[in-house]
């Protein structure tokens, strides 16, 4: 995939404030959000956002494979950085994931798959629903003063993006939400299997490849996974 420009904050979060949450749902204002934190933090390689509604927490937007398994592993585990941030409303910066002793399980499986530091910034949302924003990267010590105080600030937007977005949705509505978004998961990772089985790739070019698709057919990642399922199953 190629990689996008780098933005610069004020162009980041002019284009944030373009968004209209009436045209959009929760989860494409999040993924938006994702996008530009992504190309705007310096040292990020991938970017997402966790939410924590009624003790289960989900990824509700993802840039790419490496942050969907460090954030479900975490929640596997039942700790880990990003989790911390949602339940304190606090930032946790991992300068080295390979010397961090405060999650002795999470820290070494974040390093098997490439991952040395990371920033997670809590977010409120409402009462019944708190979040996290997650930066990863493949270095340690990538996120400086900077890096970090700009994580925070994405992380107002994103608060003020889900306080409005309340407006919309009804806790039960948005509940449904984070279903739907482990509905798509589960499927997505159906299809990554059958690609693996089918080609010999990884997991994570097997995701590159239903991303592609995605893009090359104008079709949501769900509906090309969905449809790589239904054709594998008629055999």
């Amino acid at each position: 995939m190629t990689a996008q420009a780098a933005l610069e904050p004020m162009q980041a979060f002019a284009e944030l404030g373009l968004i209209h949450l009436g045209e959009n749902n929760m989860s494409q204002v999040l993924g938006r959000i994702s996008e530009l934190e992504k190309r705007t933090i310096p040292g990020a390689d991938e970017v997402s956002v966790s939410l924590v509604h009624a003790g289960q927490a989900s990824t509700a937007a993802f840039t790419g494979e490496l942050a969907l398994h460090l954030d479900e592993t975490q929640y596997e585990l039942g700790g880990g950085p990003c989790l911390a941030a949602a339940a304190g409303g606090e930032t946790m910066h991992v300068t080295d994931m390979a010397a961090e002793d405060r999650w002795p399980e999470y820290a070494p499986e974040a390093v098997s798959r490439g991952a040395r530091s990371s920033v997670s910034v809590g977010i409120p949302v409402q009462q019944a629903v708190t979040g996290a924003l997650n930066i990863y990267s493949t270095r340690a010590e990538a996120f400086d003063d900077v890096a970090v105080d700009l994580a925070r600030a994405f992380a107002s937007y994103a608060a003020v993006a889900l306080a409005n977005a309340h407006l919309y949705a009804s806790t039960a509505a948005l509940a449904g939400q984070m279903q739907d978004a482990m509905a798509t998961r589960a499927v997505i990772e159906q299809a990554k299997g059958i690609l693996v089985s089918q080609r010999g790739c990884t997991p994570e070019d097997a995701f590159d490849i239903l991303v592609r698709a995605s893009k090359n057919a104008n079709r949501k990642l769900r509906e090309i996974a969905e449809s790589l399922v239904e054709k594998s199953q008629r055999g």
